[in-house]
């Protein structure tokens, strides 16, 4: 065991050496390749941050039942004894009174509400489901608007087929450009071993004479490919969270702009972490193809 693990030390500072012997060369690799993670992964963090939008947006995830304006205390507590019945919800009563003063409230609307004769505004539930499928929404608003001195279910259900909709061509896009930079990254990873092989092809060939097997020959090149790729990683979460930090104030204020508080982030602890071993498969990917390759014309 300990002539093992001394082999693979010996193999992982044989491939830090090598990355180290040639910095520009390694510096233009890194900047390669965190940018080609860096792409797709920061279209993922876009549309993270496009969900969380929308999920904190009002009437997004909310049904609005409009009872009729002669709805007398009994009706509107029928409503409620069904609402506590219906089981995965919070609701809220908005009386009539409460929006008349809502409506006041807003800027030139004062003198309108002012000159009507009576509140024409009926009572109203506000209900956000737990499960904000719009399937689900759809079943629930049909179910509302069969219940006894309810005038008007409200649900913007096209809205958000849309916009899941848009989320769904959103994530097949990145997944098929994810999937042309990971092939991208392999063939870099497959040049580079493949000019180390050849650049050190007289060391290999006395290796194989004195009795280097294939897997004490191959190892450093494999995590030398490890290594490339993690570090590329890290380099792309460096990327993709210095655009999330610029962005982060001017898209706060457009937000608050149309009354919303939101925050966008970027890439957690465990999205760096798997950047990087994204990375680190990638490029043993194209170092294992490369010297599977390559080192035949030494056999």
């Amino acid at each position: 065991m300990r002539q093992f693990l001394h082999q693979h030390a010996t193999a992982w500072r044989d491939a830090l050496r090598r990355l180290l012997a040639s910095p520009l060369n390694t510096i233009l690799s890194l900047i390669v390749i965190g940018t080609a993670l860096a792409l797709p992964c920061a279209g993922w963090v876009v549309l993270d941050n496009l969900r969380g939008l929308t999920d904190g947006a009002s009437g997004v995830q909310q049904i609005s039942i409009f009872m009729v304006a002669e709805a007398s205390k009994k009706d509107v507590a029928d409503i409620e004894s069904r609402l506590r019945e219906t089981k995965a919800i919070n609701w809220r009563f908005v009386s009539r009174e409460e929006a008349l003063k809502r409506l006041q409230a807003s800027e030139g609307m004062a003198e309108i509400i002012a000159s009507l004769p009576r509140n024409p505004l009926p009572d109203a539930f506000i209900v956000e489901p737990a499960d904000t499928r719009a399937e689900t929404l759809e079943g629930m608003a049909r179910s509302f608007a069969g219940w006894p001195k309810v005038a008007h279910v409200q649900l913007d259900s096209a809205w958000v087929r849309r916009f899941n909709a848009f989320l769904r061509i959103g994530k097949l896009s990145l997944t098929l450009l994810a999937s042309l930079f990971a092939g991208a990254l392999v063939a870099v990873t497959f040049n580079t071993i493949r000019l180390q092989i050849l650049a050190q092809s007289a060391e290999i060939e006395v290796a194989k004479l004195i009795g280097a097997t294939n897997a004490f020959i191959r190892r450093p090149f494999l995590y030398f490919g490890a290594l490339q790729g993690a570090l590329g990683g890290l380099f792309a979460a460096v990327l993709v969270g210095s655009g999330a930090y610029l962005l982060a104030e001017p898209v706060a204020e457009l937000v608050a702009l149309y009354g919303q508080d939101f925050a966008p982030h970027g890439l957690s602890a465990a999205g760096v972490a798997a950047l990087m071993a994204v990375g680190v498969i990638l490029g043993w990917l194209g170092a294992i193809l490369s010297v599977a390759i390559h080192l035949r014309r030494f056999e």
